[in-house]
């Protein structure tokens, strides 16, 4: 009778044993197998950007490139920390379906307009390049800015103008250009205009009615989940997705 008792008690410790074990075969059975790289994951989109990738299942493995540790901890994440003037030794860390570019900064923080070129044109275009010559690659997705325009008076919007149309020049089979206004989200540093820009917005906003009108102001999440979204799409080409498609796009 003991024997007996003792035998259940095995078999049901097998059985619950083999029910957990079971249970995380078939989560990682389900997970996509595609891999995405993240180039500029420790920014508002970028940063956001991560946690939709790792809260989705198709994405099997995320390569971040970054200066810095991002913090993330997750069993699909290889983080790399980089020097960006030497790109061309970590082709490896770009064989992916999908690129995402998220890499900016701002002329204070970069320090000179040259060094702004260097972060906001140069890193994106010799990423595209690598991208471009790697095998697995399908969708190359980047974040400029509104009002991008190579041949604009501002130095800003001219630089951004300026990746927008050599990037298209590589022949990246499938190319997605993100254009957002003033980005808000929670930032780790300061930035008195973007404060200045969220009073406005705010202000604005007071008087007219409807999201469509304000193109002035996007929330960060709304920007990586639209990159997310499109990832998932079909087709090759270059498209463009300014305030207004981007809401949109990020709000289903």
């Amino acid at each position: 009778m003991a024997l007996l008792v003792f035998s259940r008690i095995i078999y049901h410790c097998e059985i619950k044993f083999l029910y957990f074990i079971s249970k995380g075969i078939t989560n990682e059975a389900v997970m996509g197998n595609k891999t995405a790289v993240i180039i500029g994951a420790t920014g508002l989109i970028g940063r956001q950007l991560v946690k939709d990738l790792l809260s989705s299942d198709v994405y099997s493995q995320l390569n971040i490139l970054t200066r810095k540790s991002t913090g993330f901890e997750d069993y699909r994440i290889k983080e790399f920390q980089v020097d960006f003037d030497k790109l061309d030794e970590l082709e490896n860390c770009f064989e992916a379906e999908d690129v995402f570019c998220c890499i900016g900064t701002t002329i204070k923080k970069a320090g000179s307009k040259e060094e702004f070129i260097k972060v906001d044109y140069q890193y994106p275009i010799q990423i595209g390049k690598i991208v471009k010559k790697t095998d697995k690659h399908e969708k190359f997705l980047v974040v400029t800015a509104v009002g991008a325009n190579p041949n604009s008076s501002i130095f800003y919007n001219r630089v951004k103008g300026e990746v927008e149309r050599d990037l298209k020049e590589i022949g990246l089979p499938s190319l997605h250009i993100f254009q957002p206004s003033l980005l808000l989200g929670e930032r780790d540093e300061f930035r008195f205009g973007e404060l200045i820009g969220k009073k406005i917005s705010a202000f604005l906003s007071f008087f007219l009615i409807g999201s469509e009108k304000k193109p002035w102001a996007i929330d960060s999440s709304s920007v990586a989940r639209a990159m997310f979204l499109v990832a998932q799409r079909k087709g090759d080409g270059a498209f463009s997705y300014d305030p207004y498609k981007i809401r949109k796009i990020g709000a289903n």
